[in-house]
């Protein structure tokens, strides 16, 4: 059985019937599975009950994240969906239920996951050149961890807003905010290695001349598979920390802020409207220096 409008019909009357919720309550629990349903059809991913899988339900809140859904919205959602499979199973219409094991997003002040140099290096090290998308591939984790760029901003990136001479990209941020980033010569290098190289072989769609990252078809990339190639990239190198796109970002910010840059020249690098934003990589920042102390001090050392 599909999830399809019609048993989310049913599943609105079943909320209001039988559970007896306020109207507010029902629409709330609706919304949530209709969300999760445009996902499944916008991803081109099977809406079969029986072909959902805690994978499935996983990528969805890694996309929710990456649309920096907060954790408080994240944790109402998972709540909307793991009652969608509780009616499903009482209708036995469903013989798994893939969010049982998905745990509800911490709503305390979160510290988000960060890759070392070396683990980044590793990944970009490990992208196969001679395989179709490796040049893209590459250029977009160089792009995406040397330019601080969210996943939005990464697939929307076009070559006009490329200032080659001068080493920065025009970036168009949320709310199409407009700034300026600059790119280093090494991911400009590897940049245009691809634009002057494999995606000379693409044919753009009319729409897509001008995107710099195409997939094989000549339209732009979405973020779910941004996603799925940087979660590749992490298995095969056995990294078990849990990354996203997002996670280039925050490593962007907290190896410059640990390098000594600027506060408020990494916030502009950003695009954050406001500083205490980007002051969340600080208390990162804070907690290096809290292991070095406890490592090397010599009345707090390890024993």
């Amino acid at each position: 059985m599909d999830i399809s409008k019609n048993l989310i019909k049913h599943y609105s009357d079943y909320l209001r019937l039988e559970l007896s919720l306020s109207d507010n309550s029902v629409e709330a629990y609706v919304h949530d599975v209709h969300l999760f349903l445009q996902y499944l059809e916008s991803q081109g991913v099977s809406t079969e009950v029986a072909d959902i899988t805690q994978d499935t339900i996983e990528n969805f809140f890694a996309y929710l994240y990456d649309l920096n859904i907060g954790a408080t919205s994240q944790a109402r959602i998972l709540s909307g969906l793991k009652s969608f499979w509780r009616y499903l199973a009482q209708e036995e219409l469903a013989e798994k239920d893939p969010t049982a094991l998905i745990s509800s997003p911490s709503l305390g002040r979160h510290l988000p996951e960060v890759l070392s140099v070396e683990e980044i290096q590793q990944m970009i090290d490990s992208i196969d050149l001679s395989q179709p998308n490796g040049h893209r591939n590459k250029a977009m984790i160089e792009v995406m961890y040397g330019c601080g760029l969210r996943v939005s901003e990464l697939i929307g990136l076009q070559i006009s807003d490329i200032y080659r001479k001068d080493g920065f990209l025009r970036i168009f941020g949320k709310g199409s905010k407009e700034r300026l980033v600059p790119i280093g010569d090494s991911s400009l290098k590897i940049l245009f290695q691809y634009i002057e190289g494999a995606r000379l072989h693409i044919t753009p769609k009319p729409k897509c001349t001008d995107i710099v990252f195409l997939n094989s078809r000549g339209t732009g990339l979405t973020r779910q598979s941004v996603f799925l190639m940087v979660k590749e990239l992490a298995e095969r190198n056995g990294i078990k920390k849990t990354i996203s796109p997002h996670t280039f970002r925050h490593s962007f910010a907290t190896h410059l802020l640990e390098g000594g840059a600027n506060l408020l020249a990494v916030q502009q690098m950003l695009g954050h409207a406001s500083v205490s934003t980007t002051e969340i990589y600080t208390h990162i920042s804070d907690d290096l220096l809290r292991e070095t102390l406890t490592e090397f001090h010599p009345r707090l050392k390890k024993s």
